[in-house]
C-alpha cells in the first residue's frame, strides 16, 4: 500500500508521526464510455475556453473568481490556510464509541506509525481499547478540512472520516405519515428480528454484483440471449401485513 498523507497525530503534548493509507477501496467493473454509432472511445479534454487548445496538467492552476477577475492559489497556499491542521491530526476530546450515529461515517483509513514513534503510537492505541472511545479530532488533506474519529479495527488505529453537521440533510420534508401497526404485528416483528439476529460476520457478504455483471458481458460476448429474472416491488398490503409476518416466521425456522 502507498500512503497518502504523513503527518502527527496529537493529543495533549503528545505527538505521534503516522503514515494515512486507504482502509478501503472500490471493487467495480472496469467500463469505457463509447460512441454508440461505431464503439470509439469516448476523451475529454482540458481545453483554454479563449484558444481551444489542450493544457497540459502542469499548466493548470486552481482559482478563486472575486470581484471579476480570479485570485489564483498555489499548492503552498492551501498549507498556509492552517499550517498545522495541513500536517497534524489534532485530537480534541474522547467520546463513547455509542454516540456516533452510523450516518456521519464515509470513510476508513489506517494509520501506521513512523520512525521512532512506535510507543507513543503503541500508548494511544491500547487507551483506546481500554477506554473504548473515540477519539475526535480535525485536520486538513487534499486542500479541505475534515471532522474524523480515531479508534480501532483489528488491532491497528483507523481514522474514520465523519460528516460535519451541515452536511447532513434535514430529513423533516420527508413524507413519513404515523401509522398505527397492532401489538400483534409488532410482536411477530419482533420474534422474526430474534430469528434473524446473529453475531455480525461480514466476511460471509461478498459484493456478487461485479460477478453478475462479467456474466451478462461473456454472454454477450458469445451472443447468448440475455435473460432475466422478473421482479416486482409491489408494497405488503396492510391487512395481509401479519400474514406475511407469520408466514416469514415459519419459513424462517424451517430453515
Amino acid at each position: 500500500m502507498r500512503s497518502i498523507w504523513n503527518g502527527s497525530i496529537s493529543f495533549g503534548l503528545v505527538s505521534i508521526p503516522i503514515k494515512l493509507y486507504s482502509g478501503s477501496e472500490e471493487n467495480r467493473v472496469d467500463l469505457n464510455m463509447l460512441d454508440r454509432r461505431d464503439k470509439a472511445n469516448i476523451r475529454y479534454k482540458r481545453v483554454n475556453e479563449k484558444t481551444g487548445e489542450e493544457v497540459e496538467w502542469k499548466d493548470i492552476v486552481k482559482g478563486f473568481k472575486k470581484e471579476g477577475r480570479y485570485i489564483v492559489l498555489e499548492d503552498e497556499d492551501f498549507e498556509k490556510a492552517n499550517l498545522k491542521k495541513s500536517k497534524t491530526i489534532d485530537i480534541q476530546e474522547f467520546i463513547s464509541q455509542e454516540e456516533v450515529a452510523d450516518v456521519l461515517f464515509k470513510k476508513p483509513y489506517f494509520l501506521e506509525p513512523r520512525k521512532d514513534s512506535e510507543k507513543p503510537y503503541q500508548l494511544l492505541r491500547e487507551a483506546l481499547e481500554k477506554s473504548n472511545k473515540f477519539g475526535v479530532a480535525t485536520f486538513v488533506m487534499r486542500q479541505k478540512e475534515h471532522l474524523c474519529l480515531i479508534g480501532l479495527y483489528k488491532k491497528i488505529m483507523v481514522l474514520y472520516l465523519i460528516r460535519f453537521a451541515h452536511e447532513i440533510r434535514d430529513p423533516e420534508d420527508l413524507k413519513v405519515p404515523e401509522t398505527k401497526v397492532s401489538e400483534n404485528e409488532l410482536k411477530m416483528a419482533l420474534s422474526l428480528i430474534k430469528e434473524y439476529t446473529t453475531k455480525f460476520d461480514f466476511e460471509k457478504y461478498k459484493d456478487v454484483y461485479n460477478d453478475q455483471l462479467m456474466d451478462i458481458i461473456n454472454k454477450k460476448a458469445a451472443g447468448e440471449e440475455i435473460t432475466a429474472e422478473e421482479y416486482t416491488d409491489e408494497p405488503t398490503e396492510a391487512g395481509d401485513l401479519l400474514n406475511k409476518l407469520r408466514e416469514s416466521l415459519k419459513r424462517k425456522k424451517a430453515s
